[in-house]
């Protein structure tokens, strides 16, 4: 009988990371297919649904964010710059190697697109399905759980200072006009 530990992959390396950015920046400018769509119920939990209801007033229906939010406003309330939150399906595939022991970041949407700054200024409008988002002003930098599952290499090279305008970490967005998303939906600029 054999007991050996399952052969988990390393995290990205600095070097596989660097040699992965020019794919990376090459991801299509709009139009891009919302490859997954996933739930967050309550931390570190994940549902992967194909369709989900944003609503500015109450961000994705259901999902923890009026609850227990990771940004708040001066008065306690949830900071809406964070209600959504987009990854590009470049770095994902890149960063989220062990997919059987280690959970997905979270994001709400996966998407192949440029996210980055120069293609996506802050104000910028998206369709995504009937709902439209807002590029926030919120820089995501990943946080001590990207680097305790996807390992401090990518972590550093996600918040390295040229590296930050191409959100590597992903886009975090409002809602700004309620709607339903599904999966297979495009995600495009207004």
């Amino acid at each position: 009988m054999d007991q050996t530990a399952p052969q988990v992959p390393p995290p990205a390396s600095a070097a596989e990371c660097d040699a992965a950015l020019p794919d990376i920046l090459a991801a299509p400018k709009d139009g891009a297919v919302i490859e997954e769509l996933c739930f967050r119920p309550d931390y570190g939990e994940r549902d992967f649904r194909d369709e989900l209801e944003l609503t500015v007033a109450q961000g994705i229906l259901g999902e923890r964010w009026t609850e227990k939010p990771w940004l708040t406003l001066p008065d306690g309330s949830p900071d809406p710059r964070i209600q959504v939150s987009i990854l590009s399906k470049r770095v994902i595939d890149l960063c989220w190697r062990d997919r059987d022991h280690t959970v997905h970041p979270g994001d709400t949407m996966i998407v192949d697109m440029d996210l980055g700054h120069e293609n996506l200024p802050v104000g910028t409008r998206l369709q995504a399905g009937s709902a439209v988002l807002e590029v926030s002003d919120k820089f995501n930098n990943g946080c001590i759980k990207w680097r305790d599952r996807y390992g401090q290499d990518s972590l550093r090279w996600i918040n390295r200072k040229e590296n930050r305008p191409h959100r590597l970490r992903g886009v975090l967005c409002k809602i700004v006009q309620d709607g339903t998303v599904r999966r297979g939906d495009r995600l495009t600029k207004l």
